[in-house]
């Protein structure tokens, strides 16, 4: 082989690792930074205190969660399967004014089933469920976590009513981005809000809609 040639090669390789190094960076620089805040959302801010203020530590864990979980393709909900899921959290929202932690404890539970339905890890493997949700369907995620500490919570030390209400509130913006068509029109589909008692003991109407206003 002449010295031309070989000195040509050399060249090409070079170009090549070149090459290679500026698409690294770039993938790199996709991830991080800003790339991160904008894909995770609340999630960022939480990791960040998770790391108390360790923002490079913060965004290695969600740059790791990324090349886990970012290449998972959502496998969409046949319409039985959406209306099926969709009765369920209505019913578990009614049994909200008599059983409010049976209530969560079916949202949770729910929950599991719908995000492994769409192809995410299986509810029995909640954290890595959870992570991946994180990737995903980072801005309602939260809602989730909210409801299955409330069926972790021991009775001692149970949450009052109403936290166990707005965890479930919160729970049905992840439900209502998963069963929707495209996985990110939530508004769409969300409804109802589960109730309690009045004061008086009463049992409010159901099916009420956030928009709605109490009439003077």
């Amino acid at each position: 082989m002449s010295t031309g040639v070989i000195i040509a090669l050399i060249v090409v390789v070079a170009a090549l690792v070149a090459v290679a190094a500026v698409l690294v960076v770039r993938a790199r620089g996709s991830h991080g930074g800003h790339g991160l805040k904008r894909r995770f959302g609340p999630e960022y801010d939480r990791a960040v205190a998770r790391h108390d203020g360790d923002v490079k530590a913060a965004e290695r864990e969600l740059d790791a969660l990324v090349e886990r979980h970012g290449g998972l393709r959502e496998r969409p909900l046949e319409p039985a399967e959406r209306e099926r899921f969709e009765a369920r959290w209505t019913a578990a929202q009614e049994r909200f004014v008599d059983s409010p932690r049976e209530a969560v404890v079916e949202a949770d539970r729910l929950l599991a089933e719908v995000a492994g339905a769409r192809g995410f890890p299986a509810g029995d493997q909640y954290e890595e469920q959870v992570a991946a949700l994180s990737v995903h369907h980072a801005n309602h995620v939260q809602g989730y976590r909210r409801v299955h500490r409330v069926v972790r919570t021991s009775d001692g030390g149970a949450p009052d009513t109403e936290d166990m209400r707005s965890a479930l509130v919160e729970a049905r913006a992840l439900f209502d981005d998963l069963i929707s068509t495209s996985g990110r029109d939530s508004d769409r589909h969300r409804a109802q809000e589960p109730a309690t008692r009045d004061r008086s003991g009463h049992r409010p109407q159901l099916g009420f809609h956030r928009h709605q206003t109490k009439e003077g």
